[in-house]
């Protein structure tokens, strides 16, 4: 996008949020402004958001390979990496919807290089703490913690792009089915397509264990998409919304602002084990409830709508 352009549309900074009610403080406040001053940039010089998306898994792998060491100097420039990581990753989005280049691609890209992050961070504090002495043990619970991350974040993320589904025409070019993506795939051949065949079979993945963590909320979307077609009523829009905004504050703690919050203040007291232990128990707990509570919103919406 040109910047005469950019600068020609004015853009304001709402404009590029998913809703504001799923944006967290720390979103609103800090990531999103720096994040919307990088888009302008990166619109200016022509970057695509998967690059964008590229340039953030750098920056957290970076940052996790710095947490290797048990040193606080190197710890915190690690974390400086990583919140340039978390910058770069609301960028790429924001930049997608500055300049309407909104893909699947791009979220695919999005979702491989947050997932790198993550393995960084975690890999890195294991090998730490082996090459510490510990037990091998705490390979176990590293794989124990990264897998509850990867569920929960899963989740987190399935749900908040589900209330934007339901609530705002926005949300609804980006959630993708796994019968949608199936087809995709079979287009495909290996010969012809290797890249893209790839990240489809990797996002095919992710999006099946989504819906397997939800499969009332998925029952729900689908009765909807055969009822309306995609254009949702607004009573079913209001009802979503009222039954489902109380609980995004809570999601929000399993995405990644907490996650890195817990783990900055863990390093600074050098006990970063503490943090698979936080994966493990608190964000579990909640997690389990979430999906409790949202799965029986979507039962009890299903009973309004299956008599229709």
């Amino acid at each position: 996008m040109p910047a005469d352009v950019v600068h020609a549309a004015a853009p304001k900074i709402e404009s590029t949020f998913k809703a504001r009610e799923v944006e967290g403080i720390f979103d609103v406040y800090f990531y999103r402004p720096i994040g919307f001053w990088l888009a302008q940039v990166f619109a200016w010089l022509r970057m695509t958001p998967a690059g964008v998306s590229l340039l953030a898994g750098i920056f957290g792998v970076v940052a996790g390979h710095l947490y290797f060491y048990r040193d606080l100097s190197v710890n915190v420039a690690g974390m400086v990496f990583h919140v340039c990581a978390n910058a770069l990753d609301n960028a790429d989005g924001q930049l997608a919807r500055l300049t309407h280049r909104q893909s699947r691609e791009g979220r695919i890209v999005d979702s491989i290089a947050d997932h790198l992050v993550f393995v960084s961070v975690y890999l890195h504090l294991t090998l730490r703490y082996l090459f510490e002495g510990s037990s091998p043990a705490i390979c176990l619970l590293a794989l124990a913690a990264g897998v509850s991350h990867a569920l929960q974040g899963a989740a987190a993320d399935y749900y908040r792009n589900t209330y934007l589904y339901f609530v705002t025409a926005r949300g609804r070019t980006d959630l993708d089915s796994s019968s949608e993506l199936r087809s995709d795939y079979g287009k495909l051949t290996w010969r012809q397509a290797p890249w893209h065949k790839l990240l489809l079979a990797l996002y095919l993945n992710f999006t099946r264990q989504q819906e397997m963590l939800a499969p009332r909320l998925k029952m729900l979307r689908d009765v909807g998409a055969q009822l309306f077609h995609g254009e949702i009523p607004d009573s079913l829009r209001t009802r979503y919304r009222n039954l489902a905004r109380p609980m995004l504050k809570w999601w929000r703690l399993l995405m990644t602002n907490i996650r890195m919050l817990v783990l900055f203040a863990l390093l600074f007291i050098s006990q970063p084990v503490y943090y698979f232990w936080f994966e493990l128990i608190p964000l579990n707990l909640l997690f389990v409830y979430l999906v409790f509570r949202q799965e029986k919103m979507a039962g009890s919406l299903l009973k309004r709508l299956e008599p229709a």
